[in-house]
């Protein structure tokens, strides 16, 4: 089969945390132009999708319906005939109890290329995440993965012999065991397994809602039948489930168990999620604002002809960097046109993506806002031309307060901040219903779209504001934040955060 024609990617997902997908799943999902994804596939898993591509949900359990296999394997074909690149995105490994052979069957019959991308499947992943090893050189040194729902009229032979499954040697984890947990774990100690055999529960596999309960087999129905033990659930079966030695790596995070809403321009998201991520954070993503380029390139492209003629490039964001230098570029400058001048960030982040562009800075004040950078520069303003790169929205004090140290400025708008005014209806429900413990404000933009977005379904949550002016947007609007972080970056902002849950887990 050529790679080059393949049509149809069948990509397995993982057990749950987005960043368990492998490096070949994503150069799937990047080239898709269709992607059909269940519920147990992370959601986040589509941002690595071209926004062009169509995105198929079939089925969220408990949530509408799920499409059948049938409809599934129709889509795949009808979309890949139409001569779309299409990735079937599965939770877990397409190759573990995934019904891979039933659709690739499908494809094979309308003679479509395929590549099946295995992933993590969730039955190692729980043992390393719940703290239990699956084998173990004194305890187990074999492991069976079993369904427990078998296709429905399947007898005779090829049906599962839980007595042979009764007598195994080693661990059992079963998968989709949950509504047939009384057929199993009965049929098992039937078959002459102790009812007192360890067994590890373990829902939401790698996520930082991920639960873990212990118990033993003969108490597996009465433990199942628990409402709150609803799907996504894997059951370890054996000497092995009652050791969990392993098990405080992770749930011992200082932001496990927390979830928090990133409200940062999409493309800018990650570097404050992935931060969040590492402690432990369950994120969700809405965007307040969005970031475009500048509508007319005219003043920009001017003050480019004269670039020469600035004694100091000030910059208050990453995103002005990034358009201005992008725009030098599209031009055909380089960056000796800057050899004359100076440059000024308003603080670390700004500084850090000039860095990337091998530029450093001559001037970062020790405060990073405006006050304090336009502090700075106006002691020796006087007689200097200053190109300040700015947002088409933003507070005056750099220019002002250069203008009246005799400075000469000269503003342009590099890129443009807009509202986002309505919310994903799944994040404005989450929050409305408590399951959102802290929502971000990166700037005093983000906080008044925020308000504007979501206005009173904030009260659900906790605040947390980038710097002390943030803070105060929030709080005249009536919001006040629950932790303010004292260091004005993402990272500052995170430990402000983990200083507030770690507070309000303390003792009284």
């Amino acid at each position: 089969m050529n790679p080059q024609q393949t049509q149809v990617y069948l990509v397995g997902a993982g057990p749950g945390d987005p960043r368990l997908i492998t490096l070949r799943g994503i150069e799937c999902l990047r080239r898709a132009e269709v992607v059909l994804y269940d519920y147990l596939a992370s959601a986040e898993l589509l941002r690595y999708a071209p926004e062009s591509a169509e995105r198929v949900c079939l089925g969220r359990h408990g949530t509408g319906r799920i499409l059948t296999q049938q409809e599934v394997n129709r889509l795949m074909v009808e979309y890949a005939q139409a001569g779309k690149t299409v990735v079937r995105l599965k939770g877990g490994d397409p190759n573990i109890f995934g019904r891979l052979v039933e659709e690739t069957s499908g494809l094979v019959a309308a003679g479509i290329a395929f590549e099946v991308v295995p992933g993590l499947t969730t039955a190692a992943t729980a043992g390393c995440y719940a703290g239990v090893a699956i084998t173990d050189r004194d305890e187990a040194s074999c492991v069976a993965f079993v369904t427990g729902r078998e296709r429905c009229g399947k007898e005779g032979d090829d049906s599962l012999d839980y007595q042979s499954l009764a007598q195994f040697p080693g661990t059992l984890v079963f998968y989709m065991g949950v509504t047939t947990a009384p057929v199993w774990s009965t049929a098992l100690i039937a078959g002459g397994k102790s009812p007192d055999t360890p067994v590890a529960v373990v829902r939401h596999c790698s996520l930082p809602t991920q639960q873990t309960w212990t118990c033993t087999l003969g108490e597996v129905p009465t433990l199942l039948s628990h409402d709150k033990l609803r799907p996504p659930v894997i059951v370890i079966v054996g000497k092995v489930a009652q050791q969990q030695s392993l098990t405080e790596w992770f749930t011992s995070r200082p932001l496990f168990g927390q979830s928090i809403l990133v409200t940062r321009a999409i493309h800018q998201a990650d570097e404050l999620g992935d931060q969040l991520r590492e402690l432990g954070a369950n994120v969700v993503y809405q965007p307040a604002i969005e970031i475009t380029p500048a509508s007319d390139w005219a003043p920009v492209d001017q003050a480019i002809a004269r670039i020469e003629s600035f004694d100091w490039l000030v910059f208050s964001s990453r995103n002005g960097v990034e358009y201005f230098l992008r725009r030098m570029w599209k031009l055909g400058h380089d960056w000796r046109a800057l050899a004359h001048c100076q440059l000024a960030a308003i603080g670390p982040g700004t500084a850090a993506a000039l860095a990337e562009h091998h530029l450093r800075v001559d001037c970062q004040p020790e405060e990073y806002r405006a006050e304090a950078l336009a502090a700075e520069l106006s002691t020796s303003a006087r007689g200097q031309r200053f190109l300040l790169l700015r947002a088409s929205r933003g507070r005056e004090v750099l220019a002002e307060t250069l203008s009246a140290a005799g400075g000469e400025v000269e503003q342009v708008v590099v890129y443009e901040s807009h509202d986002v005014t309505s919310p994903a209806p799944e994040v404005e429900k989450a929050l409305t219903a408590g399951d959102i413990d802290w929502v971000t404000a990166t700037s005093s933009a983000i906080a008044r779209s925020l308000v504007a977005m979501l206005g009173e379904s904030l009260n659900y949550s906790q605040l947390a504001a980038i710097s002390p002016l943030t803070g105060e947007v929030l709080r005249d609007l009536g919001f006040p934040p629950k932790v303010v972080a004292s260091d004005y970056t993402m990272a500052g902002l995170v430990a402000a955060i983990e200083q507030g849950v770690a507070a309000a887990r303390r003792p009284a």
